[in-house]
């Protein structure tokens, strides 16, 4: 008995029909007449279409069946097709290159951004823009600081790191960044504190004065009789 494995057959140009529907497209190449193949290939597509009776009612359905049809026969097969056909050439388009860029991030930190925010404003003209924008630029750098270092931020490093990117165009007073607000995150417990003015719910209450009942009770120990601690 000659056996028929998978890997011993010809590779599926879209396993996901099976092998069945690619021999009923095999074998529509073999049909000579037109309109015989024509008849046939529209069969085809329905019971292509059968395999997805929920996506049957979509606009495009009918149209990517078709497609399928002309990739599974190796874009061979020869019949009236009521979309565009396709051809080898519109499938397999390579994608265009992407440009990366090559440039290196100094204080990667910060980000490139940064470097690119402090170049633009080095070439600014309005010094009141420029203040108001470093302002934001500095507490922007003291919080990715914090969280690259995990430890409180330098403010003057932040005014030589502006000064350096800027190539000295910039000079900003340390004093002016010691007022900005901290953005970083600060660890703290969110525990609330108990206190005497906070109330207590009522059952909360009687369950306590509950315990402090239990608590002076004497229970009878190794069978000894009990005895009342309040006489």
């Amino acid at each position: 008995m000659k056996k028929n494995y998978n890997y011993t057959r010809r590779k599926l140009y879209l396993p996901e029909y099976g092998r069945h529907i690619q021999e009923m497209i095999d074998s529509l190449l073999e049909i000579e007449d037109r309109h015989e193949r024509n008849r046939q290939a529209r069969a085809v597509i329905a019971v292509m279409g059968n395999l997805n009776p929920l996506l049957r009612d979509t606009a495009d359905f009918t149209h990517k069946l078709w497609d399928h049809l002309f990739i599974m026969s190796d874009f061979q097969l020869d019949v009236d097709s009521p979309y565009p056909r396709p051809t080898r050439q519109e499938l397999t388009v390579s994608p265009h290159r992407m440009p990366y860029t090559q440039g290196r991030i100094t204080y990667k930190h910060y980000g490139k951004y940064v470097e690119r925010i402090v170049e633009k404003l080095a070439g600014e003209s309005d010094r009141r823009v420029v203040a108001r924008t470093v302002d934001n630029v500095a507490r922007y750098m003291r919080a990715k600081s914090f969280e690259y270092n995990q430890e409180h931020p330098n403010n003057e490093v932040i005014v030589k790191d502006i000064r350096r990117m800027s190539g000295g165009a910039i000079e900003i007073d340390e004093s002016a960044i010691n007022n900005l607000r901290n953005d970083y995150k600060q660890h703290f417990s969110a525990r609330p504190q108990k206190g005497p003015q906070q109330s207590r719910p009522a059952h909360a209450q009687q369950r306590q004065k509950n315990r402090n009942q239990q608590h002076g009770r004497n229970y009878p120990k190794n069978g000894a009789s009990f005895r009342n601690s309040s006489k």
